[in-house]
């Protein structure tokens, strides 16, 4: 009997572990197909350029159906943080223009960002919670009371890996509408600069030339980020000034 209740416990406790961490399997899962079937040989610079006629053709053919399916796909690259958000962005300028592309991309960033974050929260939050004591929640109660700030500096400002921001705010105990909606507007800068440059990759492959990829550290277009970021946190530098001056 006392084995039934300890086989029980054990298939209870594996079956808990299941329900929590099952984001975390279908990502390793994801990730190894991705790099066993080697996928990533055609999420590069010289595979747009070999395919280029094909993937306008496509374009042309299915119209909105394809700026549609591109977003999904941009989505679930985004959501299983495969590499290859960059070479996606060009591409999304080059086949469907500076306007239309920068759209596609913001709506497939934010999606999968949207869905890493309810996955690290529904993974995390509530564990995390119960073993780090009283120090978190004061670092979430400082993060949260200017948390549109900081969202939109880390957004607008290459400071971390995209896929750290996706988690890093669920662990924190941001709202979701607050999230989304700084992730929406915080990546339209950056996803503006890649997507004009991938319009004109035609023209490039033309000479040539390959884009690069590091641009968006350059200081012309770096330093108007981080104006914006510094806009940003303004209401964070106005309460303190306020507290300080009670």
């Amino acid at each position: 009997m006392a084995q039934t209740h300890g086989q029980d416990g054990r298939e209870a406790g594996a079956g808990l572990l299941l329900r929590r961490f099952w984001p975390l399997l279908v990502l390793a899962v994801a990730l190894t197909l991705f790099f066993a079937l080697d996928l990533n040989r055609y999420c590069t610079i010289d595979a747009v350029r070999d395919n280029r006629d094909a993937l306008m053709a496509l374009v042309a053919e299915y119209g909105l159906l394809a700026a549609l399916a591109y977003a999904v796909l941009y989505a679930l690259f985004v959501a299983f943080s495969l590499p290859a958000a960059t070479v996606l962005t060009l591409l999304a300028g080059f086949l469907f223009g500076t306007a239309s592309g920068t759209l596609i991309v913001v709506a497939g960033a934010t999606t999968g960002a949207v869905a890493v974050f309810l996955a690290a929260r529904h993974m995390c939050q509530d564990a995390l919670r119960r073993r780090a004591g009283p120090w978190l929640g004061r670092m979430q109660g400082g993060f949260n009371e200017n948390a549109v700030s900081y969202m939109l500096v880390l957004r607008l400002v290459p400071l971390f890996p995209f896929f750290v921001v996706n988690i890093v705010p669920a662990l924190l105990g941001v709202s979701l509408r607050v999230f989304a909606l700084t992730t929406l507007v915080g990546i339209i800068p950056g996803s503006l600069v890649y997507v004009s440059v991938g319009n004109g990759l035609g023209a490039l492959f033309e000479r040539g030339g390959t884009p690069d990829l590091g641009l968006i550290f350059d200081m012309e277009i770096l330093l108007p980020l981080l104006g914006l970021a510094a806009l940003s946190l303004l209401p964070v530098g106005y309460k303190a000034w306020k507290r300080a001056h009670r």
